[in-house]
């Protein structure tokens, strides 16, 4: 027995050094745990939601999930091994038309439809790229092959943006309370391109996440004074 709780112990604390945040809704506590990169989990109401489970993240002593929403086919966003870690038998999977048929027992979903699975609310939105690819003519996210996602929970909205630039479906949100904005070149945006897009929409809250390599401080700087709260984690520890 004491061999067990050991063991539960030294999950918990690798569990526990993910960063996290949480957000007030109507229906409790929203917790936001970054894993890796683009990979996150939502817990709330005693469900578990993982977004893009990648095998550099560390699984160990996290949750599998209720739901697992995939955004896109590159490899660090539909990762089979990793999602195998995550998923059980019970688990419901949201994937974009491309990814869903790599995954077994996926649900396709298109850009602009929406699925309700338990208390949270999956809206499907685009995530391109309007000017950035390997070769001219080509985009490293061609539009519609990929799934950006407003998560709902007790009316919260939390908005994965994905891999995307400043497009204008974006920039027409309204009434999203968080959103996690990606940064990297050269597959989505610069800092200041990221914080021109969210002044555009108006979070109360973004996060950069997808940033390896970015001054997160220019991010910061940009919005400072705009009413946006800039909120930093270490997607990288």
């Amino acid at each position: 027995m004491r061999t067990l709780i050991t063991l539960y112990a030294f999950c918990t604390m690798l569990c526990a050094q993910h960063p996290t945040t949480s957000f007030k809704t109507a229906k409790g506590d929203l917790k936001l745990t970054a894993i890796r990169h683009a990979s996150f989990m939502l817990e709330a109401g005693g469900q578990v939601l993982h977004c893009d489970p990648w095998s550099q993240g560390n699984y160990t002593g996290v949750p599998q999930a209720d739901l697992i929403l995939i955004t896109d086919t590159h490899g660090d966003h539909l990762d089979l091994k990793a999602l195998a870690l995550v998923r059980k038998a019970s688990s419901i999977i949201i994937a974009s038309p491309d990814a869903a048929a790599k995954i077994e027992g996926a649900r396709a979903m298109k850009n602009g439809e929406s699925m309700q699975v338990g208390e949270w609310k999956i809206e499907a939105l685009p995530m391109y790229n309007m000017k950035r690819g390997p070769s001219e003519g080509k985009f490293f996210h061609e539009k519609g092959r990929g799934n950006a996602y407003v998560i709902t929970y007790g009316g919260f909205r939390f908005y994965n943006a994905g891999d995307t630039e400043g497009i204008p479906e974006m920039r027409a949100l309204t009434s999203i309370d968080v959103v996690l904005i990606p940064m990297n070149l050269p597959y989505t945006m610069t800092p200041e391109e990221a914080a021109d897009a969210v002044k555009a929409f108006k979070p109360k809250v973004a996060i950069p996440f997808h940033y390896r390599g970015a001054d997160l401080t220019v991010f910061e700087k940009a919005l400072a004074g705009t009413g946006v709260e800039a909120r930093i984690l270490d997607w990288y520890k």
